[in-house]
């Protein structure tokens, strides 16, 4: 007799604010393959949950971030994430992010990308954002930041609004595109790019079956 595992349902939609180290656009998005100048991915991404949930625990209101480095393509794997959470999140929260964030739970983009990575750590910081729309600072203190701002006109320095649309993106399907530079060390990494990858976007991920 197949015994079918009931994984347990969740969801989260919010905000989220990537950082990479790719060129702006970010190449990933169309060929597969970072445009970095060494071929690989490192970045530092935010989560804030506006509506979430894991079984019956609420993840509304929760933010998060994670500093990724993959040595080549995500798709290559053999890749370390460090996750940051702020300092009141219970521990039934961090335990029902680590489960979505490793795949453990189903549901895209976490069920693919939680294979490609391994996780490195994990650290309480004071999680904020300043700013708005893609002119912005994403700061987890004494750990990272991510400072955002639009294309600029070369000719007027006005700015310059480009969007990317992915139908059948399973990250995200529209998103904002700028200009950014990060920083980020903890738990072993050491990140400090600048003038690369900046993209905002929504999202709406769940597994509810």
């Amino acid at each position: 007799m197949t015994v079918t595992q009931q994984m347990t349902k969740w969801k989260l939609r919010g905000t989220g604010y990537e950082f990479c180290n790719c060129v702006p656009g970010c190449t990933c998005n169309f060929s597969g393959f970072p445009s970095s100048a060494d071929g690989s991915c490192k970045a530092f991404v935010g989560n804030f949950i506006d509506e979430g949930f894991c079984g019956d625990v609420n993840l509304s209101g929760v933010k998060a971030i994670g500093i990724f480095d993959w040595p080549k393509a995500i798709h290559d794997g053999g890749g370390k994430v460090v996750f940051v959470v702020e300092p009141e999140t219970t521990e039934e929260q961090i335990g029902c992010l680590a489960q979505i964030y490793t795949g453990q739970l189903g549901g895209n983009p976490w069920a693919i990308l939680g294979t490609t990575y391994e996780v490195a750590g994990l650290v309480k910081a004071r999680i904020t954002l300043e700013g708005s729309g893609l002119a912005l600072t994403l700061n987890a203190e004494g750990v990272g930041k991510g400072v955002g701002d639009n294309f600029k006109n070369p000719v007027t320095g006005e700015p310059h609004e480009a969007q990317i649309t992915l139908p059948d993106g399973f990250i995200w399907q529209k998103g904002d595109c700028g200009v950014g530079s990060f920083s980020a060390k903890a738990e072993g990494l050491n990140h400090n790019f600048k003038d690369s990858n900046w993209i905002l976007y929504d999202f709406d991920w769940a597994h509810d079956k």
